[in-house]
């Protein structure tokens, strides 16, 4: 059995591998170039928690969001995953409007900007408290991640910041809800094909069950 999770474990990373760097097409070229360049980049801290001031409007001082989901927390996310995210974001690779005022080079500034704003979030101290679900179907939501979700986002929803797997531990209920359903229905243009052949055929009681098991995973400090 461990075996066979090494195994697939392994396939799940490549095929992410071969997406992330062989998929075409201007934006997706624009965004990998640049998620690139950054992340060679040396990070000033002080300039990153300067331009979060911004982004704290939305995503709050602390970088938890808000409980209903309407905002992530991004406190404590790899900073591999910020820096794709937001280059994604920038080159219109993902969709995301209430972010394209906030994300441009004129606000953060190029590849630099991005890792400076992308360590200084990364350094936040996790959220302790984040929107949970009902409650209900808590076996139902751990088997299916266990089964699903585990090669990619760990054990303990930990990711993976060299595969640009986000974590994805104390992360609210409901954001996880919805992005699972924007991914199944085709809304995320930057989503993971591997993740999409995964959960294209749940349905969004079974996604609930998901999301609401995800999001009462102890938040590793």
């Amino acid at each position: 059995m461990l075996q066979n999770y090494t195994m697939m474990k392994k396939q799940v990373i490549t095929l992410s591998v071969i997406i992330f760097f062989g998929v075409t097409g201007y934006s997706f070229a624009t965004s990998h170039d640049e998620t690139t360049e950054a992340m060679k980049l040396t990070p000033n801290i002080e300039n990153g928690k300067k331009t979060y001031e911004l982004c704290a409007t939305c995503h709050t001082d602390s970088g938890w969001g808000k409980e209903d989901g309407s905002f992530p927390v991004i406190a404590g996310q790899h900073r591999s995953v910020i820096i794709k995210q937001l280059a994604d974001i920038r080159a219109r690779n993902r969709e995301n409007p209430t972010m394209y005022p906030f994300s441009g080079d004129d606000v953060i500034g190029g590849p630099q900007g991005l890792e400076d704003v992308a360590e200084y979030i990364a350094q936040l101290p996790k959220a302790t408290a984040v929107g949970q679900g009902d409650g209900t179907q808590l076996a139902k939501g751990k088997k299916l991640y266990l089964e699903k979700c585990v090669a990619c986002h760990g054990d303990k929803g930990q990711g993976n910041a060299i595969s640009f797997f986000p974590r994805i531990q104390g992360q609210h209920y409901a954001y996880i809800l919805r992005q699972l359903q924007w991914i199944r229905d085709g809304r995320r243009k930057n989503a993971n094909p591997a993740m999409l052949a995964l959960i294209k055929d749940l349905d969004d009681e079974t996604l609930s069950s998901i999301a609401d098991y995800v999001s009462r995973i102890k938040v590793e400090r």
